[in-house]
């Protein structure tokens, strides 16, 4: 592919924006006043589509709206429903079992294993594949002389629509610094001036440069940094190993988890006195019919397990479209496009050439206004495989100068460079993607679920830390901070556990919710992998 396969009417709005581009050097847009973020956002943003959600009719959430995809798969049966289980065959017995290998995941281990806990982690993919190994713009800490956590704390209490419960946000917060230091002792590389100290830039919604980077592979740098660590501790992994249910014992304690090789399709039971879900996100249920930014894996099975036994949800409603995720070509539709390209200073810009809006709005508010520009007013740009706005990246070396876009963000670059596609010369094409899952369980601010004993959960699956909308570089930091506490405290609490007689009665008793509810989906969860040849709707659906 080359530029020249751009159609003629993209190459004619080409012209448009680079017309306009010199008087835009110059000129950036107002950031909206609150109440036309409100007005954007309730108008424009996937959450507000009230046909989109389903009430939940059993489980601790009873009555309250959650979107359609997550909601058959709450409202689903256990797998192991129709199964024979022996729990007395113990295949692993540890102090600490940990689901997921993501960021979140790695730094529990590496915490727990330093506490002197037995620790086993238990993951369906390999251990790295993970939302936080795509996460490319950078990781917030406010460890600058000009910045302070207090400012952190009210940039991301306001981005979250002050709906974050403050113990998290403060924990996250005030822990930013050392994670950041954490990381870099650990081995992680940094961008850096020649002197040491750390680069920072700006992010959306930031009001001071507090974004830690590697160029633009961020998250691929501190999952490296963090799996070399559990391969160096010799913690096991159980890859290709999924989670499908929890066990709790007669006490009604966590006890563990009904596991299954993916490979062999064999159940196996874990025994644990503590258990930590740190299972990602949800993007690949393609809420809305959305592209997604997120791994293969990212299918929402901590949230299942988690309600099943017990757990209730926090926000589970919301959730985070990156506004801009790449439309075109579509062999990379919905993968990201780093907000670290905004921060450098290329603008969103409709087909006649205009900046629409602040570049740096918070995400929430910069995709409904991406949205809005397309869907109301009919200025989006039409490719072969949907409707999008301009991302004007020769922007960024108008202003930095030549070489900035292969310094600064070489794997976007890249990216687009293996389609014939060159961001130095031309605008790239945008559109919302489903990227973060905002809502989750709800923990207290010891990493612990408040219902369900020795049960604790980090990184993307916890509901609470952000709000109803996250920061970018928010997430990095909380599989970090989260993480590590986790570890830390499940691994104190195995200290002081004593398990009773395992059971999985309250699968049983699911069921029996789901009988009375009259609520039959046919369908078994955790869906473990996305069902593409079943589920995902037309693009259509989420194309103008």
């Amino acid at each position: 592919m080359s530029v020249m396969e751009y159609t003629q009417e993209m190459l004619d709005s080409v012209k448009k924006v680079e017309a306009t581009r010199k008087s835009r050097l110059s000129f950036t847009p107002e950031r909206m006043t609150a109440e036309e973020k409100t007005e954007v956002l309730n108008r424009f943003h996937p959450d507000h589509r009230e046909d989109e959600f389903v009430i939940l009719g059993v489980g601790p959430n009873k009555g309250q709206k959650v979107p359609k995809e997550l909601g058959h798969l709450l409202q689903s049966n256990s797998r192991l429903l129709e199964s024979r289980i022996d729990l007395s065959k113990i295949d692993f017995d540890t102090d600490v079992l940990i689901i997921g290998a993501g960021g979140a995941g790695a730094s529990a281990a590496i915490e727990a294993h330093r506490a002197g806990a037995r620790v086993i982690i238990a993951t369906k993919l390999r251990i790295g594949d993970a939302n936080t190994m795509m996460a490319e713009g950078g990781i917030q800490a406010a460890d600058k002389p000009n910045d302070s956590p207090i400012q952190h704390y009210l940039d991301a209490f306001g981005g979250g629509h002050f709906a974050a419960r403050p113990e998290l946000l403060r924990r996250l917060v005030m822990e930013a610094p050392d994670a950041i230091k954490w990381l870099n002792e650990l081995g992680c590389l940094f961008d850096k001036y020649e002197n040491g100290d750390m680069v920072t830039t700006h992010g959306g919604g930031t009001s001071r440069k507090r974004m830690h980077a590697c160029k633009d592979y961020s998250g691929a740098e501190i999952m490296r940094t963090i799996r070399d660590e559990v391969i160096n501790c010799q913690i096991p992994v159980l890859e290709y190993t999924s989670a499908v249910e929890l066990i709790k014992d007669d006490k009604g304690q966590v006890a563990g988890a009904v596991l299954l090789n993916m490979e062999t399709h064999d159940y196996l039971i874990a025994k644990a006195k503590t258990v930590i879900i740190a299972t990602g996100g949800a993007g690949r249920l393609h809420y809305q019919g959305f592209p997604t930014s997120n791994h293969y894996g990212a299918t929402a099975d901590g949230l299942v397990l988690g309600y099943r036994v017990g757990v209730p949800l926090l926000y589970p409603e919301t959730l985070q479209y990156h506004p801009t995720g790449a439309i075109y070509p579509s062999q990379i539709r919905g993968a990201l496009v780093t907000e670290k390209v905004r921060s450098l200073g290329a603008q969103l810009v409709n087909a006649e050439g205009e900046a629409f809006m602040n570049p740096l709005e918070t995400r929430d508010v910069a995709a409904s206004a991406i949205i809005r520009e397309c869907n109301e007013r009919h200025l989006g740009i039409a490719t072969p495989d949907g409707v999008g706005v301009w991302l004007d990246s020769p922007m960024i070396e108008e202003i930095h100068g030549e070489g900035t876009i292969e310094k600064r963000i070489p794997g976007m670059m890249k990216m687009y460079m293996n389609y014939g596609i060159d961001m130095r010369k031309v605008p790239i094409c945008v559109y919302p993607t489903l990227h973060y899952q905002n809502g989750g369980l709800e923990i207290n601010g010891e990493g612990f679920t408040k219902t369900i004993p020795n049960l604790l959960v980090a990184g993307e699956a916890v509901g609470g830390i952000h709000g109803k909308n996250r920061l970018m570089g928010n997430s990095l930091l909380d599989v970090i901070v989260f993480g590590r506490n986790a570890g830390k405290a499940a691994a104190e609490k195995a200290k002081e556990v004593e398990i009773g007689e395992l059971t999985i009665q309250h699968v049983k008793d699911y069921a029996k919710e789901l009988y009375k509810a009259d609520i039959d989906t046919h369908d078994v969860s955790p869906v473990l992998l996305p069902k593409y040849a079943r589920h995902v709707r037309p693009t259509d659906k989420y194309l103008v």
